[in-house]
């Protein structure tokens, strides 16, 4: 069985409903994804973070362990996220709970947890956080990485936070950011399990009805720097040189021939032995112990990400060849031998990827959300099945920009 897509009406709006019943075990998932309402959707940097943490920490009525008690005596999990672009709810649970649960959530909408103990909590919690990454470095260099691809606009902001922005957060601005964010009409929900459609609908407006409505905006578009520049952090205490690299890739969620960029990507740098960046850096050379890149494609940006580490002597050579890899893919494409191994893998694993619930409903949401048509996936599958040489080298060589890389190293004092 796959999942489906239908519309709920909420108070005059059409809210997308996307839905799968599958009653071999009994249990019920419900997700509540608020569009646009993620990390990005506020200059305040933390703030959007924040405010789940304090949604994950119950009702000012019952208290966070009161809350969390009644949780655990149903084994009902309610919990809040925020990704870059979407603030998201998931609630989940036995089908027997699935009531008390929807009441649970619904409480919790009504009352959230607005203490001054509770914000200190989270805040703790979020500042101990934040001291650990000061010495996780392959953090350090995917944030540098970030601000040297994309210098000058929100995605180089610090906007999981910082000590400082943490700190000035206030229950009033996690109250007026819950408020203005998690609208009805900005919702999307996603629901499945052992419940039919009828009280999935039910419940989906039971919920929702709960919110207000609130002023949407499209997320803004950023495009990666083509101004080739490296940047270093210098640590005394890293014992390795760690090396993040992007690249621009003009390319748009919308296109129709994703399928082309998922071989792409698992050739160069997704495949792992079977790429060419493992296969050149570590099998060839020996010059780190993983090497990876990918092809990020969402509504915010689209780029070509990828890391390794390796040790400080071999830096400029590792670096070096990141380069040399890159522009001799783009410059001589694939081969017959590399596009057959990529097509058995991608379309034999296919079932994989679709064998449980979550995945089926989380990859019919993806198709609804980058307005993709229902049974795109499908489609895709079939054209990497008859795909040629010829029209994989074009496509590749197409894309000249990702060989205009930028870097962001973390490496010992200078």
């Amino acid at each position: 069985m796959a999942a489906t897509i239908t519309d709920i009406d909420i108070k005059g709006e059409k809210i997308p409903l996307v839905f799968e019943e599958n009653s071999q075990l009994p249990i019920v998932s419900l997700q509540i994804v608020f569009q646009n309402s993620g990390q990005l959707s506020t200059p305040h940097d933390g703030l959007a973070e924040m405010s789940a943490k304090l949604l994950s920490e119950g009702t000012s009525a019952d208290g966070s362990i009161g809350f969390a008690t009644k949780l655990e005596d149903k084994a009902i999990n309610i919990s809040a996220y925020t990704s870059r672009e979407n603030f998201v709810i998931i609630v989940s649970c036995l089908k027997s709970e699935f009531k008390d649960a929807t009441a649970l959530l619904k409480d919790l909408l009504k009352d959230p947890n607005y203490t001054s103990e509770t914000l200190a909590k989270i805040k703790r919690q979020k500042q101990g956080w934040l001291t650990q990454k000061k010495s996780d470095f392959d953090y350090q260099a995917g944030v540098l990485l970030r601000q040297t691809l994309f210098a000058s606009t929100p995605l180089a902001r610090p906007y999981e936070g910082t000590e400082q922005s943490i700190k000035s957060i206030t229950l009033k601005d996690i109250r007026s950011f819950i408020n203005s964010h998690l609208g009805y009409n900005n919702a999307i929900i996603v629901m499945g399990g052992d419940i039919s459609l009828k009280e999935a609908e039910f419940t989906a407006k039971d919920v929702l009805s709960l919110l207000s409505k609130v002023d949407t905006s499209p997320l803004t578009q950023i495009t990666a720097s083509s101004v080739q520049k490296t940047n270093h952090i210098y640590n005394n205490d890293t014992k390795q040189a760690y090396i993040y690299f992007g690249a621009p890739f003009d390319y748009s969620y919308k296109n129709d021939d994703q399928y082309k960029v998922r071989i792409m990507e698992y050739i160069l740098g997704s495949a792992g032995f079977g790429s060419r960046i493992m296969e050149e850096i570590r099998v060839k050379r020996g010059l780190a112990y993983s090497a990876y890149a990918s092809l990020q494609r969402t509504k915010v940006a689209s780029y070509l990400t990828g890391y390794l580490q390796t040790k400080l002597e071999n830096e400029e050579s590792a670096k070096a060849l990141v380069k040399e890899v890159i522009s001799e893919f783009v410059a001589k494409g694939i081969t017959n031998d590399e596009l057959e191994s990529a097509k058995e893998f991608l379309v034999g694993s296919e079932a994989l990827r679709t064998e449980t619930l979550s995945q089926r409903l989380n990859r019919t949401f993806d198709d609804y959300y980058y307005g993709r048509p229902q049974g795109f996936s499908k489609d895709q599958n079939e054209k990497i099945a008859n795909v040629t040489l010829k029209e994989m080298n074009e496509f590749i060589a197409s894309h000249p920009e990702i060989v205009k890389l930028s870097f962001g190293i973390v490496a010992k004092g200078k």
